[in-house]
């Protein structure tokens, strides 16, 4: 096997493990995952729940909105997903893509997002205050990067299911992206539910920070020992000036 392939053993046993305590203390986890299209969430996810309980673990990927649930409350639908007593639950994007995607395609109204923005750090503080844990991640590729992974989705047959006609927005609305990001990590980064990011363009490394984070943040000292930190130049945590030090692409 390959020095990666043992070290994600390693680290996929440590996340077991954690699991076993989660569950016998009853912890409620709640992991996010944002990022640029093609910035490696799903692989990222599969590698973390591959081995984990499928009845303690929920991946979350909601769809877009019905009719009745867009006269909800904004929340509403991912607060039905959040986790019971020794639950793991990963948002695979979440209630941030109102400060995203829907931003860059007009998905929602400008007092909408604006509503968002004002609400978000609360709702958030509520979850930590009742004991939740919260990870937020945010997976950041540069524009040559996902320009790659993008031609690959669309010349690769087991990628088909991928393909989103949202792709070529991606491409050519980057800058939007960049700015509606910058935007969210802004508003949204507090001491309760600070965000981490993370440069993806090299997938595997990218994996291993995260498991690495995950254990350091959330599992019991006698897990975590033997772990080490995540790379500090892959997995950081959010400033502001990482907007414009090079740190996030732009």
């Amino acid at each position: 096997m390959s020095k990666y392939d043992d070290q994600l053993i390693d680290l996929q046993t440590a996340l077991v493990r954690f699991q076993q305590h989660a569950i016998e203390e009853g912890r409620r986890t709640l992991v996010i995952f944002e990022g640029r299209d093609t910035a490696g969430k799903d692989g990222a996810i599969k590698r973390i729940v591959e081995h984990l309980s499928v009845r303690q673990t929920r991946v979350v990927a909601l769809p877009k909105p019905s009719d009745r649930q867009r006269s909800q409350w904004f929340f509403q639908r991912y607060i039905e997903q959040l986790p019971a007593a020794g639950e793991l639950v990963i948002f695979n994007r979440s209630w941030c893509n109102r400060a995203g995607v829907e931003v860059v395609m007009g998905f929602s109204t400008p007092t909408e997002q604006k509503q968002f923005i004002a609400q978000v750090p609360d709702v958030e503080r509520m979850l930590t205050d009742d004991g939740v844990d919260v990870i937020k991640l945010w997976l950041d590729i540069s524009r040559a990067e996902q320009t790659q992974r993008l031609k690959a989705r669309r010349t690769d047959p087991l990628k088909a299911l991928k393909v989103s006609p949202l792709d070529a927005v991606a491409e050519e609305k980057w800058s939007a992206y960049s700015k509606a990001r910058d935007r969210m990590l802004l508003a949204s980064h507090t001491p309760h539910a600070p965000w981490m990011c993370v440069r993806a363009d090299h997938k595997k490394p990218a994996r291993l920070a995260i498991i690495r984070h995950l254990l350091q943040t959330l599992a019991p000292k006698d897990v975590r020992k033997g772990i080490g930190k995540p790379d500090p130049a892959i997995l950081f945590p959010f400033e502001p000036e990482a907007l414009t030090d090079g740190r996030l692409a732009r």
